[in-house]
């Protein structure tokens, strides 16, 4: 299907390439919007050729962009550091849906967002991604906000973590009660570019999660079943956590653990509510993620990809 209708993706990261492939697939143009351009030469291979550009990320290209498409995306959001919180999930959702509402072509923006925000949280985080979804609803009426819970695959940040941290003989895990219901990369990206065409939905919250809800606990146990390791993993109360986060934050590099995180942990569960739409909603039916998980966590077995199964 051959289509002029245009896409701007803020984002160019683990749910991008995703979001990418079935935009292309609908016959989207897609303008993606990154801060590292040159190291993104694998988003061109998502689309067909000419079907989507990779741009430098600064403000008068995203005004740009949004001026010549049809629908926005916005993805980009950071774990740490916390100072820069409010300024990546508020500040740029605010300035992004102001400059959609000044477009005469843009018929909706999708924001991603994620389950929990609140402005009650003692998280920043939560916080931060509260105070972005209510300008980005203020701002522009044909807004969408999507609120994931933990998102899984082959890039993510979680599961390949803890595959990574399974060289080691223990496993502290802190609120390793605290619950996730993981939903797999690709349904979340079909899920957001249905969000584009399913009418009645503007102004509305979409909270995705998948078919299983696991603690966190349980979560680092199926990894390592997985991979076919045995660990002890260590239960670490949230108090000795925040404070392990409070010093882990402070070493350059991406911190395995913050202080944030932790109050996160000792808040609620990390699962649809129940009081918003749902992937439902949007007519995508979650692949069971524990069915997913083999095709890319083989790499931490003893012996990778030439281990026994």
């Amino acid at each position: 299907m051959e289509s002029n209708r245009v896409v701007t993706i803020l984002g160019a990261g683990f749910i991008g390439r995703y979001i990418i492939k079935h935009l292309d697939k609908k016959g989207f143009r897609s303008i993606v919007l990154s801060r590292s351009p040159f190291s993104k030469n694998y988003i061109l291979t998502q689309a067909r050729t000419g079907y989507v550009d990779v741009l430098k990320f600064s403000q008068s290209e995203i005004k740009r962009s949004i001026e010549k498409s049809d629908y926005v995306i916005n993805l980009i959001g950071i774990l740490s550091p916390a100072s820069n919180f409010f300024k990546i999930h508020s500040d740029l959702p605010d300035l992004i849906s102001k400059l959609c509402a000044e477009s005469k072509n843009v018929k909706k923006f999708i924001h991603v967002s994620a389950i929990g925000a609140n402005k009650n949280s003692k998280s920043i985080y939560q916080q931060s991604k509260f105070s972005g979804e209510e300008k980005v609803l203020k701002n522009f009426n044909s807004s969408v906000i999507i609120r994931p819970s933990l998102v899984v695959g082959a890039e993510d940040g979680f599961t390949n973590l803890w595959g990574k941290l399974s060289i080691f003989p223990i496993l502290p895990v802190v609120g390793s009660k605290f619950r996730f219901q993981p939903i797999f990369v690709n349904d979340l990206a079909k899920a957001i570019v249905n969000a584009i065409g399913i009418k009645g939905n503007e102004g509305k919250i979409i909270e995705i999660g998948g078919n299983k809800i696991i603690s966190f606990g349980d979560m680092v146990k199926l990894i390592l079943r997985i991979i076919g390791k045995k660990k002890l993993i260590v239960d670490i109360p949230l108090s000795l956590g925040k404070i392990a986060g409070s010093i882990l934050q402070l070493l350059p590099g991406r911190p395995l653990l913050t202080k944030d995180q932790c109050l996160i942990l000792g808040e609620k569960d990390n699962i649809v509510s129940g009081n918003y739409l749902t992937i439902n909603d949007l007519k995508i039916s979650p692949i069971d993620v524990e069915s997913k998980m083999p095709e890319w966590l083989y790499r931490y077995r003893v012996g990778g990809a030439f281990a026994k199964v």
